[in-house]
């Protein structure tokens, strides 16, 4: 959520950089600053009135103590009249505060000035493409009959057991993503980043407080009876941990890492481009996270992005690296780098990462803050990247490596799944 102060002290350059979002609603800013400017009337005049208030009650303490009871009982009718007044501008800024709240959480962040002008995911900027293309045998197949041929991923299953969309891992299947989540894992811990497995559904505070609510209800599995949401990402909770917290500016960054499944109703995904685990309703991801001071943020982004890239390179995976362009950003996001590799199978990219900065747009929704060696309270700000996501590394490990004999295993990964090649 966007400080009030950050729309007051630059009011069209906060419409300037919401327009690279292709925000359309910028008049929300000009009605967020009305509001606001209402609450701060109606707060003054409660304090006003409550100082009168005050004051007078001193006043009739000392009438009483002198014994003039007449001019007491008088100030006591001022004192109750001005106490009724009390009540209805509480009520009043009670209702302003929940408007001004409300509007002020359908701005989305603000992008930093480096994000790149467009709309479309066509207009991103490829920041640099690494890895080498591998050519593949005659007979080569999409990762989808490849399943079948090895027996290792079933959907007809997972549709009989759950729906469309949830595959069901088997055999060489399952150890093969036990071995990917746990080399994730180990690669991140080594990296400075604490474990952590958190609880696979969450409240609607927490839903709220990293900006999945009130944006993307749609994408989300909701367990209306308990008022809980199946999480997305380990993002939404790993982050909540902190909320409501006051850190030490000692403990910055804070750096965690987190293995969770993941649940996205994607609605409205059809074709050729979501087959196979392409796109998936369930599925497994490795996430970091960091907590930063706001003046170290970005450069925590960079690190972030070279640690997933070394990740990505030791797979042995031909990727790139693309700066989302304001129009593909998300909601929540300051600036975006996603990850692509390459499955040659299906000759097109498929994303696997993304790597955030949200700046204090997260942490004023959670109330994450540090204090700084001065005494003042600031907000931190929240970084996050997928170290990785599961089922599109699979497909492009699965048609990259494909020989004759079978899929070829990345040496690195070796020790973790047990055996060079999956037969």
């Amino acid at each position: 959520m966007l400080q009030l102060q950050v729309l007051r002290q630059d009011t069209e350059g906060v419409k300037a950089r919401l327009s690279r979002k292709h925000f359309a609603d910028l008049h929300l800013v000009d009605a967020i600053i009305a509001l606001d400017d209402e609450r701060k009337k109606l707060q003054l005049s409660f304090d006003t009135n409550q100082s009168v208030v005050n004051s007078t009650s001193k006043e009739i303490g000392a009438l009483m103590a002198k014994g003039q009871k007449e001019e007491a009982e008088a100030k006591k009718a001022e004192v109750a009249a001005l106490k009724a007044t009390l009540q209805p501008i509480t009520e009043q800024l009670a209702v302003v505060e929940k408007q001004l709240h409300d509007e002020l959480v359908k701005l989305p962040n603000l992008p930093h000035d480096s994000v790149p002008v467009g709309k479309t995911p066509e207009e991103n900027d490829v920041v640099r493409e690494a890895g080498v293309k591998p050519a593949l045998h005659a007979g080569a197949v999409p990762h989808w009959d490849l399943i079948k041929k090895y027996d290792i991923i079933d959907f007809e299953l997972g549709s009989k057991i759950t729906g469309s969309g949830f595959p069901l891992y088997k055999g060489q299947g399952a150890k093969l993503q036990r071995a990917l989540i746990q080399y994730f894992l180990d690669y991140n811990t080594a990296a400075g980043y604490t474990e952590y497995l958190p609880p696979f559904m969450v409240n609607e505070a927490s839903a709220y407080g990293t900006g999945q609510l009130p944006d993307k209800e749609g994408q989300m599995y909701h367990m209306p009876a308990d008022g809980f949401y199946m999480i997305p990402t380990s993002e939404v909770p790993v982050t909540n941990i902190f909320r409501d917290e006051i850190l030490k500016e000692t403990a910055l960054p804070v750096k965690m890492t987190a293995y969770s499944p993941c649940f996205r109703r994607e609605a409205g995904s059809f074709g050729k481009d979501v087959r196979g685990l392409n796109r998936v309703h369930q599925f497994e991801k490795v996430e970091i996270v960091q907590l930063t001071h706001p003046d170290k943020s970005y450069e925590a982004h960079n690190e972030m992005v070279l640690h997933i890239e070394k990740l990505l390179q030791s797979l042995e995976l031909p990727y790139r690296i693309l700066a989302l362009c304001g129009g593909d950003m998300s909601f929540t996001s300051a600036l975006t780098y996603d990850f692509e590799v390459f499955s040659a199978a299906q000759e097109r990219w498929l994303e696997v990462s993304s790597v955030s900065n949200f700046e204090a747009y997260q942490t004023n929704r959670m109330k994450i803050r540090f204090k700084d060696e001065k005494g003042k309270t600031q907000l931190t700000h929240s970084l996050n990247g997928s170290s990785l996501a599961l089922p599109r590394i699979v497909a492009s490990l699965l048609e990259n490596n494909q020989t004759p004999e079978g899929i070829a295993i990345p040496k690195v990964l070796q020790p973790y799944f047990g055996a060079a090649v999956l037969k």
